[in-house]
C-alpha cells in the first residue's frame, strides 16, 4: 500500500471478512486475528479488483517498503533529511544499502536513486501545476543546491525545462 486510499480500502476489505486490523501503514498492516489461506484467497481477490495487490514475498515487501520511505519523504514530509538517501534508508529498514539498492534494481529494474528522481520530478511538476510558488522556491523547498540543479536534473529527467514545463501547463489551460 503506498496510498493513503490503499490503506482504507484495506481496511475495509479486512472488514467485509469479518477481520480486524490494528496497524496499517503504508505497504504493510497487522491482522489481529488468525487468517486462514481461504481469507486470503479472498482478501487477494477482493483487492486484485481494486487494483492492489497483497503481497507476501519477503523481497516485494522491502522494496514496498523502500519506495514508501521515498514517496513519504518527497510527497508528504517538509523536513530534509540531515544525512544521504542510503543511509537513511539503511537506518529506516536496518538493512545495508548494498542489499537494498542490488533488491530494488532486481525487483523493479531501475535504481533506488532514479525513483527518488522521478518522484522529486513529479513533486515539482505538482507544485509548478498549483503555481503558488517560484521556482527558486521550490528548489529551495525540495532540497535542491541551487535552481540550475533542479532545471538541469527537470530537463534531463522531461525533456524540457521548468519554465517550459509551466508554460505548457498554462497554455492548456487557456484551451
Amino acid at each position: 500500500m503506498v496510498c493513503i486510499r490503499c490503506k482504507l480500502v484495506f481496511q475495509s476489505e479486512l472488514e467485509k471478512l469479518g477481520l480486524h486490523c490494528g496497524k496499517v501503514d503504508l505497504g504493510e498492516a497487522e491482522i489481529l486475528e488468525n487468517i486462514t489461506p481461504d481469507e486470503i484467497k479472498l482478501l487477494d481477490t477482493a483487492l486484485r479488483r481494486l487494483g492492489l495487490e497483497l503481497m507476501e514475498d519477503r523481497k516485494t515487501v522491502l522494496v514496498e517498503k523502500i519506495k514508501t520511505i521515498i514517496i513519504e519523504l518527497v510527497h508528504y514530509s517538509d523536513s530534509q533529511i540531515k544525512i544521504n538517501l542510503s543511509d537513511y534508508l539503511s537506518d529506516k529498514l536496518n538493512h545495508n544499502y548494498s542489499h537494498l539498492s542490488s533488491l530494488f534494481s532486481e525487483v523493479l529494474g531501475k535504481t533506488i536513486e532514479h525513483f527518488y528522481l522521478e518522484h522529486k520530478i513529479e513533486k515539482v511538476k505538482e507544485l509548478l501545476i498549483y503555481d503558488e510558488l517560484t521556482i527558486t522556491e521550490i528548489a529551495y523547498k525540495l532540497h535542491y543546491n541551487s535552481v540550475s540543479h533542479l532545471s538541469n536534473q527537470f530537463k534531463k529527467m522531461t525533456g524540457m525545462t521548468p519554465s517550459q514545463f509551466k508554460n505548457l501547463k498554462n497554455r492548456n489551460r487557456n484551451i
